[in-house]
């Protein structure tokens, strides 16, 4: 059974930063694409950033140059490093392994 446990969210001001993790549990984390989502409230939830296993990356156009995805095979981890967050940044994040499997979300404010 495979968990998923994000964390790293909280309240910030706009022009701050966050980093979001992501920690997998169970084996052969490292074959597996990770993807970010988020979730503004009343909107549906949109892609935000994708790392292949062999370590490709893709963005949404909306956080292009101001969020980089990075995984770590050892620690089973994904991570998301936000800066110059803007007030439409808010939402909840959430991650994904392959396919399937989503975690509980954690959620980012930026707010003044």
């Amino acid at each position: 059974q495979v968990q998923l446990v994000e964390s790293g969210g909280g309240l910030v001001q706009p022009g701050g930063s966050l980093r979001l993790s992501c920690a997998a549990s169970g084996s052969a984390f490292s074959i597996y694409t990770m993807t970010w989502y988020r979730q503004a409230p009343g909107k549906l939830r949109e892609f935000v950033a994708v790392i292949t296993s062999s370590g490709n990356t893709n963005y949404a156009d909306s956080v292009k140059g101001r969020f980089t995805i990075s995984r770590d095979n050892a620690k089973n981890t994904v991570y998301l490093q936000m800066n110059s967050l803007k007030p439409e940044d808010t939402a909840v994040y959430y991650c994904m392994l392959g396919p399937s499997y989503w975690g509980q979300g954690t959620q980012v404010t930026v707010s003044s």
